[in-house]
């Protein structure tokens, strides 16, 4: 059935019950408003949405509880819902009229977007701006949203293992130089010691500010050489933001930035800088009492790596593996992981550390 160009009117809009769901992300209590209200079907919703009707039947349910910024985003979009209804930055369409049109380009099936540079950009753009225009209320919906674990945190994250899709649409051409790549990495590096010194606050909203810019500029057609440079800062800039959301207890938004810091480093081909990634968002899982999804995420960051990372970052993945290994209670893999984790950084006889400790991670580097 095709979606309608408008499928709320403004008199539903206007409920304060609509309204109140859409502030708390109580997206059960939503949609069972737009469907008396507004006369929509589940599968029309479904449509506009790009979910599936299944998914929004668990949504309506309770059995579901929509977290991901991307879906949100979908909704607004899909339903004709102004930003700030749902904590976000105002739609794009918000310009123009007050419901957006109908769509008119393929979006993903999934609720993940592609593993292609663009959309990774289009991602840390969306997430930026909500966060940069966040209010007390969001913030604390931030706080409460659980992290996403399972297959639904993995299965994301297949991407990683592949090349990286072709862009397909056209871009104006940039003007960036090579003194401003210069600048901006100094200024990612800064910011990552910002985040070791001081956590978040203040701080990541300048942090924050700056990978919208980035963001910005990759949105232009850049040199290749500067291209593959920006998105290296982009994923410096995202992994200092997920640090930073996690020492501010927003597990579920330090997801969400790991995961454009995963992408730009794997747009940018950078695979070691993707792996400390991986082993940040291990270390995360570890926290919140998620031992084989730890696991699996360094495994995943090892697989990425197998031939090309030097002994430090195998020694550090090693580590993470023997600490999942302990939580677990599987004694054996532990001591077989950290014996592992001691032999690539073992010194020579004649020079062997009397303490024989070995560094876990990697300066300037996602914990």
């Amino acid at each position: 059935m095709d979606t309608p160009v408008s499928p709320l009117g403004p008199d539903v809009l206007e409920r304060d019950d609509l309204r109140r769901a859409l502030d708390e992300h109580d997206f059960a209590a939503a949609f069972a408003l737009i469907k008396k209200w507004a006369g929509l079907s589940q599968n029309k919703i479904a449509t506009a949405c790009d979910l599936t009707p299944g998914k929004i039947s668990n949504i309506i349910s309770g059995r579901h509880h929509v977290t991901s910024i991307t879906v949100i985003r979908r909704i607004a979009d899909g339903l004709g819902i102004p930003g700030t209804l749902l904590g976000l930055a105002p739609r794009s369409w918000e310009n123009h009229s007050r419901h957006p049109p109908a769509p008119t380009e393929e979006r993903p099936p999934s609720e993940e977007v592609p593993w292609r540079p663009d959309a990774t950009v289009g991602l840390a753009d969306d997430l930026t701006r909500s966060d940069l225009v966040i209010n007390r209320r969001a913030a604390t919906r931030a706080l409460s949203a659980a992290a996403v674990t399972g297959t639904a945190l993995l299965d994301a994250l297949d991407g990683w293992l592949q090349p990286a899709s072709a862009e397909d649409k056209p871009r104006h051409r940039g003007r960036l130089g090579e003194r401003d790549l210069n600048a901006l990495e100094a200024t990612a590096r800064a910011f990552r010691t910002w985040d070791h010194q001081y956590g978040g606050g203040l701080r990541r909203k300048a942090i924050l500010g700056q990978l919208s810019e980035v963001a910005a500029a990759l949105e232009e057609h850049q040199r290749a050489p500067i291209e593959r440079r920006l998105y290296g800062v982009m994923a410096q800039l995202a992994g200092s933001a997920a640090t930073m959301a996690w020492d501010a207890g927003q597990q579920r938004r330090a997801q969400d930035y790991y995961r454009v810091a995963l992408r730009a480093a794997h747009a940018a081909g950078d695979t070691h800088f993707g792996a400390n990634v991986l082993a940040g968002m291990a270390r995360q899982m570890l926290y919140v009492n998620h031992p084989q999804d730890a696991l699996e995420l360094v495994r995943l960051a090892q697989d990425g790596v197998r031939t090309s990372a030097g002994p430090r970052l195998r020694a550090m993945l090693h580590t993470r593996e023997a600490w999942a290994y302990a939580a677990m209670g599987r004694h054996a893999a532990f001591h077989r992981a950290t014996r592992h984790a001691e032999a690539p950084c073992r010194p020579p006889p004649e020079s062997k550390s009397p303490t024989g400790s070995t560094t876990s991670t990697p300066p300037n580097l996602p914990a």
